[in-house]
């Protein structure tokens, strides 16, 4: 949370901001696996446009969530102090910055090209639809996945201007994204079992229970490792993005180990915080660490 009594404080509290960081590389991933075949698209223009409509994406999909749980969040002791419940924002204001930053969205992706600015409301709909499946379905973590995992795909639709070759590339990426949100999201959701299960909320661990989420969040990390290296195959990456991989697959490793065999009384904040932040934030830095470098520095071209 950002301390401070400011409205650009309160604001940056209200969607957490730093997790910006959790998606924008793989939106940078995708730019760059468009950059083999459409180098000549690539400006800086375009890459600016990508970070604005990103950024404004996702300040709309986590103000609108907020706007959506408000009434949960004050009746769960761990998000009764966020802004909307503690009285820091209006309802006025929250919808009023979620409704600007929807807008600028669609115009960034506009600026960007004809095809991202037509597809720009169908993703809107799908990110901000996300806030009400946790109320009828367990698959919210695969659809607030999904809603990640459509970064790198603009991102790529950006600079290519059309869709990927063979067709099924760019879903792969976007499956890829989602499983590894999911398995860290279910993590996440651990803490509020009791509270989704008393207010009627639905998630995979309130439905199966915490040993039984935390082996799925397992399974999920297990089968986005195997998407992001089937990558290898799809697009003109080598060695040094397979590196990437493995190390982001340690880190994987080392948030589930952080959890493994705790009891979900035992899940304190920072615990969670370790396993959720900073470990998945170096999942998608490395990966696209790992990919602009294999992009810059082919591995044939290094000196022996």
């Amino acid at each position: 949370m950002f301390h401070g009594a400011s409205l650009a404080a309160r604001f940056a509290s209200f969607v957490k901001l730093p997790h910006t960081f959790f998606a924008l590389p793989f939106a940078g991933v995708g730019a760059i696996l468009a950059s083999h075949r459409y180098l000549g698209n690539v400006s800086f223009a375009a890459l600016v446009w990508i970070v604005v409509a990103f950024t404004a994406a996702r300040f709309a999909a986590m103000g609108f969530n907020r706007i959506a749980d408000r009434e949960h969040d004050a009746l769960n002791p761990r998000t009764a102090q966020r802004e909307l419940p503690a009285g820091r924002l209006t309802l006025p204001q929250a919808a009023g910055a979620v409704v600007l930053a929807a807008a600028f969205f669609v115009f960034a992706a506009w600026q960007v090209n004809p095809l991202c600015g037509w597809l720009s409301p169908v993703a809107l709909a799908w990110i901000l639809g996300y806030s009400f499946t946790k109320r009828f379905t367990g698959l919210a973590h695969h659809v607030l996945g999904l809603s990640l995992g459509i970064a790198p795909v603009g991102a790529y639709l950006a600079i290519a201007g059309q869709w990927a070759a063979p067709w099924f590339a760019l879903p792969v990426v976007a499956a890829a994204v989602m499983f590894w949100v999911a398995g860290f999201d279910t993590i996440y959701a651990v803490q509020d079992l009791e509270f989704d299960r008393r207010h009627g909320l639905h998630s995979i661990p309130a439905r199966h229970g915490a040993p039984a989420a935390l082996a799925l969040a397992r399974t999920f990390h297990a089968l986005a490792f195997l998407l992001f290296a089937s990558l290898r195959w799809l697009f003109p990456v080598g060695e040094l993005y397979l590196l990437g991989v493995l190390v982001g697959a340690g880190l994987l490793v080392y948030q589930h180990a952080v959890v493994r065999g705790i009891d979900p009384a035992d899940l304190d904040l920072p615990r969670i915080d370790r396993a959720f932040f900073h470990a998945n934030v170096g999942v998608s830095t490395t990966i696209f660490v790992a990919t602009l470098l294999d992009r810059l520095l082919p591995l044939h071209q290094l000196p022996s």
